[in-house]
């Protein structure tokens, strides 16, 4: 299951709801999400934009 820092997801009005420091499941319904909030089901999912920041190695 993906893990990301940040992950956005866009919605059909265009609206967005922001999520941190979760894992998530894309799929046919739309995208379930496991945050430190609990477990989300979205289903009106236009696109989603997910993000992890890696540290790099000195």
């Amino acid at each position: 299951m993906p893990h990301a820092d940040t992950l956005t997801v866009v919605h059909h009005d265009d609206t967005r709801t922001r999520f941190k420091d979760v894992r998530y499941q894309l799929h046919r319904d739309g995208i379930r999400i496991w945050s430190a909030d609990g477990e989300h089901a979205i289903t009106d999912v236009l696109m989603t934009h997910a993000y992890r920041h890696r540290a790099t190695a000195s």
